[in-house]
């Protein structure tokens, strides 16, 4: 079962608001979801809370290998939820790679 992260379509007409769900990629846009991890408003400016992610289900189902669409890795972007993950990789990377220093005898 591939398992995406994409937009489910609510709100009225002329005034989209999306959930950013946990899917299998086989359902429908506005089908059958595994999670609800957040919501954004495409109508609202950025600065006003366009986009609402609950960061620690978002990373956790990225960790388990689910795929983010295109439209969702872009709000993830702006959100900064991609960034602190990237910035969490490579601080693991490098604190495994450091080496102690040791100092100097005088």
């Amino acid at each position: 079962m591939a398992v995406k992260i994409r937009l489910r379509r609510i709100g009225r007409k002329k005034a989209p608001v999306y959930r950013i769900v946990v899917a299998d990629s086989q359902s429908p846009r506005d089908g059958r979801f595994i999670e609800i991890v957040g919501q954004y408003a495409p109508r609202q400016s950025a600065g006003e809370g366009a986009s609402n992610v609950d960061v620690a289900r978002v990373n956790y189902w990225l960790d388990n290998g689910a795929q983010p669409t295109d439209t969702v890795r872009s709000i993830l972007r702006k959100a900064g939820v991609l960034k602190a993950r990237h910035e969490a990789l490579l601080a693991r990377k490098l604190n495994a790679k450091a080496v102690p220093v040791s100092e100097k005898a005088d």
